[in-house]
């Protein structure tokens, strides 16, 4: 099963939650592929530049494929991609994240993450946006819920935009990136009551804990198909 996995917005631990999916698969004996097509902020190395996400991807991985496959399009600048993609000449268009996808390695493994840039309605440039390119795909969708102030309305504004793009929203995970959030269960009662989608998983905030322990039941039911 192929998922795009996608946030409420920037920060909300898409990657985290990702990768502890990955492992959580893999625990329970699945193949598994994690995949971030964009990534800004890159850093210079002597094979590249490359990305921690992209690392932390490619480490909860059980299939193992060069960065560039896992990264097509990686940048430096740490700010809006389609805007580091400008200044340094390699525009991003939907015509290249769909062939630069390692399609046979998707296609081998249990459960295939391929992860977005910042939230839903990412602008990629010349027009475009990231969700064009899901929907092309035609991927169900797993939404990060970052739990703190204002996440009903970054939730609730993202559920309906995947809908209103054609996608299917398979689940939602809420994540607690404020340890000190004011009503936490008030707010998850609310978004369990007004998403129309399944509830995947609850990660508390976690700084040294792997996610991993908390996702389990969420693989399992991913890897099932929903």
């Amino acid at each position: 099963m192929i998922y795009f996995v996608t946030g409420t917005d920037t920060e909300v631990g898409k990657t985290r939650v990702s990768a502890g999916l990955l492992a959580a698969a893999k625990a329970e004996g699945f193949t598994t592929l994690g995949l971030k097509p964009i990534a800004a902020g890159c850093e210079a190395t002597p094979e590249g530049l490359k990305n921690e996400d992209a690392l932390a991807l490619m480490a909860a991985s059980t299939l193992r494929l060069p960065y560039r496959d896992v990264n097509p399009i990686a940048l430096a600048p740490p700010i809006a991609p389609h805007i580091a993609a400008a200044e340094v000449g390699q525009p991003i268009q939907v015509e290249r994240l769909a062939a630069a996808m390692p399609r046979q390695g998707m296609s081998d493994v249990d459960l295939c993450l391929v992860e977005g840039a910042g939230g839903w309605r990412l602008p990629i440039g010349q027009g475009q946006t990231l969700p064009q390119w899901v929907a092309q795909e035609g991927w169900p969708v797993v939404m990060v819920v970052g739990m703190k102030l204002g996440c009903l309305n970054h939730a609730l504004l993202t559920a309906e935009a995947i809908r209103a793009d054609g996608l299917t929203l398979a689940g939602w995970i809420a994540n607690r990136v404020d340890p000190a959030m004011s009503r936490y269960q008030d707010n998850l009662e609310t978004l369990k009551a007004m998403l129309d989608a399944p509830l995947l998983a609850e990660v508390p905030f976690l700084e040294n804990e792997a996610a991993s322990t908390h996702l389990a039941e969420a693989a399992h039911r991913l890897t099932a198909g929903g």
